[in-house]
């Protein structure tokens, strides 16, 4: 069988001995696109924070840290809440930080559990808050790290990201 290509042709055979006889780096190994860290990291860092912004604007994270406050202070009345501008300024840590670790760290199970120990330690912030008796008012860093957790799992698992190579040995181990 003869391979008509661009006007040239090439048998069966000999296209099969030119690629045996390429070295596996021309090969291609994946086929995933390329991902990168950079500009994916802080559109989903700044895309998760505009899903926080957006439902603070609407209500519904005064009506979820309710629900947080309800359940942690057992309907006693706690005085005294954070700042509001700490809360922002931790969630906008803890976005743009999260999302740069994951895409920073190879193997989908470390991104996953670099993700799951951050939303635990997050809403961690709940409990401890009630016990300084002050309101849990944590709804806006929860939403911003699950978002961008999410989001840079995702783009990570449909990239093939440069931290996933296999590198070679500094030194080689068979002499």
């Amino acid at each position: 069988m003869v391979i008509e290509r661009g006007g040239c042709q090439l048998t069966r055979e000999a296209a099969r001995s030119l690629l045996c006889a390429m070295p596996p780096s021309y090969l291609p190994t994946h086929t995933q696109p390329p991902g990168h860290v950079l500009v994916p990291a802080a559109t989903i860092g700044a895309l998760s924070l505009v899903l926080a912004v957006g439902l603070y604007v609407i209500g519904i994270l005064n009506h979820l840290n309710e629900g947080i406050t309800n359940i942690l202070s057992e309907g006693k009345d706690l005085p005294k809440s954070l700042p509001p501008w700490t809360l922002w300024l931790a969630a906008i840590l803890c976005a743009f930080g999260i999302s740069f670790s994951i895409l920073s760290v190879a193997g989908i199970w470390r991104r996953m559990i670099l993700w799951i120990t951050t939303m635990v330690l997050v809403m961690g912030w709940g409990p401890v808050l009630a016990l300084a008796a002050r309101k849990p008012e944590i709804a806006v860093v929860v939403i911003a790290v699950g978002w961008s957790g999410v989001c840079a799992l995702v783009y990570a698992s449909r990239h093939h990201m440069a931290c996933d190579e296999i590198r070679k040995p500094f030194f080689d181990e068979t002499r």
